[in-house]
């Protein structure tokens, strides 16, 4: 097949969790998956550790920026110096995933030092990585590559001045790990991505909250900067069961919690609010789905604590890390979805899988929540520096069921019309195929005339 702008190559690169369930790799997977569905023309590039999905994983088997070799790189000189044929099996992704159990626990400060290494591309200690994977690129031969995050800018020069091809990054919400840096490594990373960016030629928001945070709080030219929303695969969520308004009114009221289980997300807020629900009297439980890493089952353990001193304990229930199946039997049997965070999320993928099982969501008004409570109409804001307004918005839908069956209906409606994997991944490529093409102009324009 003969590759052109309007027919390109593209070698995505998508950074592995450390075995966790990711927001953004499941998007990076579920967006892949859907261009090779359609037809076009790209390769998955694992990096670090091999990606975990609750879908079918598109990803190559071959590890790139291998976790074990990139953490071991950065902090002994001998160890650089080792030939490949005595590394190479640390990329092992069955290795990758076993040190992942543990790596899950490392904290931003932990691993500072390892980041701006990374930022410092070529310059850095893992430049013989970076070698590695532009032997693999120059064997895909790719038209574009796609970069991650902005945790890999500083590869974005060599990329191109090795293969002559336009880069993209992935926006990701990277300000919530890297302004928990230390300094001086906070103040050098964003130094790093400031200079790096400049050699991007676009930049991809799954929303328009973070494209202008990002614009602003990393300083990257706004003019590369391109909305792509997110999308989901819709086919995958049936007509829900609870199709009635007053469907739920002799049944337990169910709450449900969609994400990683950790402080930041906000899990703690949600229970508060059942805990002060239950005791004004109302009939609900609270049903936790979510990745929870060593580091943080200490936190979870806590709640129990708190949940079985309040007398509640039969009212709580933690299912784990869900599968795709399990995940979609959880979404139907709720009345409503809330993940509380503390931070801006700049995602929010659990906001339209709630939505596309018509399941409404309660949220609060900080970072991409209002945008997309705004465009599906599929929920309610709450203001989260006000005491008990959580619990009063969630006590709100519960006591009225018209209501609450309206925004689900809706939110439904509008995730199955714009927020579709498919539209996400025809938009992706349609600047995909304009950059290729804006880039042969570019050389043509520069290349010595006859």
């Amino acid at each position: 097949m003969s590759r052109t702008p309007d027919n390109p190559r593209i070698a995505y690169l998508a950074a592995g969790a450390a075995g966790m369930y990711c927001g953004s790799c499941m998007r990076d997977n579920r967006l892949a998956a859907t261009l090779l569905e359609q037809g076009r023309d790209i390769v998955l590039l694992p990096l670090y550790t091999p990606l975990r999905t609750d879908e079918r994983d598109v990803s190559r088997h071959t590890v790139h920026y291998g976790g074990i070799n990139v953490y071991l790189e950065d902090r002994f000189n001998w160890f650089r110096r080792l030939p490949r044929t005595l590394t190479q099996f640390l990329d092992a992704p069955a290795l990758l995933n076993l040190v992942g159990r543990f790596a899950a626990k490392t904290q931003p400060k932990d691993v500072a030092d390892l980041t701006v290494s990374v930022l410092r591309g070529a310059h850095g200690p893992q430049r013989d990585e970076l070698a590695r994977l532009i032997d693999t690129l120059r064997i895909i031969k790719p038209s574009l590559v796609n970069l991650p995050n902005l945790m890999f800018a500083g590869v974005a020069k060599p990329l191109k001045d090795a293969l002559g091809v336009p880069v993209v990054c992935t926006l990701t919400g990277e300000d919530i790990f890297l302004d928990q840096l230390p300094e001086p490594q906070h103040t050098e990373a964003l130094s790093l991505i400031r200079t790096a960016a400049h050699n991007i030629d676009a930049f991809v928001s799954v929303t328009d909250y973070f494209a202008k945070f990002a614009a602003e709080h990393f300083g990257l030219p706004s003019d590369r900067i391109h909305i792509v929303p997110l999308g989901v695969a819709v086919s995958d969520f049936p007509e829900p069961v609870r199709t009635a308004p007053n469907a739920a009114a002799h049944d337990v009221f169910t709450i449900g919690y969609l994400a990683r289980v950790c402080p930041e997300k906000g899990l703690v807020n949600l229970v508060d609010a059942v805990i002060e629900l239950i005791e004004s009297g109302k009939n609900c439980r609270l049903l936790v789905a979510g990745y929870l890493s060593g580091a943080d089952k200490p936190y979870l353990a806590t709640i129990e604590s708190h949940v079985a001193k309040a007398g509640i304990k039969t009212a709580f229930e933690y299912l784990g890390a869900v599968d795709r199946d399990e995940k979609l039997r959880m979404l139907r049997s709720l009345d409503v979805l809330s993940v509380p965070t503390e931070y801006h999320e700049a995602k929010g993928v659990y906001i339209l899988e709630a939505l596309a099982s018509g399941v409404p969501v309660v949220q609060p008004r900080h970072g991409s929540f209002p945008e997309l409570i705004t465009q599906t109409n599929g929920g309610i804001l709450y203001d989260p520096s006000e005491k008990g307004a959580l619990a009063q918005a969630l006590a709100g839908l519960m006591d009225d069921p018209e209501r609450r069956h309206g925004l689900g209906i809706r939110g439904r409606q509008v995730v199955h019309e714009r927020f579709t994997d498919k539209l996400m991944a025809e938009r992706t490529w349609a600047l995909y195929t304009r950059l290729c093409a804006q880039h042969e102009t570019n050389a043509n324009s520069h290349a010595p005339q006859p």
